[in-house]
């Protein structure tokens, strides 16, 4: 896979404190086989608190594919879910020619 999944946690005050800072650990969390595939990195806010949106903080993005009221185990979820289509698209590629 040559591209990373890239995973963006709200630091925002309300997902900060609702678990967006353990959020923030996630690549100290994963196992074995999701190491070194993904990118973390924390955003002032995603702006989901401010838009009426229902799902509850905190929240994080997955390749862009937002997750309300965030777990760890959401997110490692979403991440081995974004790998395996990340691999799929890469063999359906392998031997075709231009």
């Amino acid at each position: 896979m040559a591209d990373k999944i890239k995973v963006v946690v709200c630091s925002g005050t309300a997902c900060f404190v609702m678990g967006g800072s353990e959020l923030l650990l996630i690549g100290e969390q994963l196992p074995d086989d999701l190491k070194g595939l993904v990118e973390v990195e924390g955003a002032h806010c995603l702006g989901k608190c401010r838009d009426g949106h229902k799902g509850g903080a905190p929240y994080a993005t997955v390749n862009g594919k937002f997750v309300d009221a965030a777990t760890l185990p959401d997110l490692i979820e979403r991440i081995r879910e974004a790998a395996r289509e990340s691999e799929a698209r890469g063999a359906g590629e392998v031997g075709d020619e231009p």
